[in-house]
């Protein structure tokens, strides 16, 4: 899907929203996603007119088929040396501002959706090593209880 860039003049800022959804047991829901094959937070692009707990609503029903509440803010991240990505299939550059929430499962049936290749409920000691780099430090401070992060 992306590479890392340095930011330039035609660099675009995206402003999305990352979900960190825990089932029951306190396990972490990750995305296999099809445009790269890496793990990571459902979550997306915020729309025009959407706030940022609706945008985790929507995001997280469309990539797994659950409906979601969000509980609380993790953090905003937008430290340019993991979030500055060359998206490879139409050599867009784009630095990926990502509000993290948590949310927890209110209702649904996992089901996987044009943007994913797989959905895995993962213990947080177990966390897969091929995750997506935009969603390493917003994990590493969530398991590390660090929340109301800005970086």
């Amino acid at each position: 899907m992306f590479a890392r860039r340095a930011a330039t003049a035609d660099t675009q800022v995206r402003l999305g929203v990352g979900v960190i959804v825990r089932n029951a047991t306190g396990q972490i829901l990750l995305e296999k996603r099809s445009d790269n094959g890496l793990w990571g937070t459902p979550g997306g692009r915020i729309e025009p007119g959407e706030s940022v707990a609706e945008a985790a609503v929507r995001e997280v029903r469309e990539e797994t088929g659950l409906t979601v509440e969000v509980t609380r803010l993790v953090g905003v991240y937008s430290e340019p040396a993991d979030r500055i990505v060359t998206y490879l299939d139409n050599g867009d550059v784009r630095h990926l501002v990502d509000v993290m929430v948590e949310a927890t499962i209110l209702s649904g049936t996992l089901t996987c959706s044009h943007e994913s290749e797989d959905l895995a409920f993962y213990a947080p000691e177990t966390l897969p090593i091929d995750l997506v780099p935009p969603a390493r430090r917003p994990l590493e401070d969530y398991l590390g209880n660090r929340l109301g992060i800005l970086r």
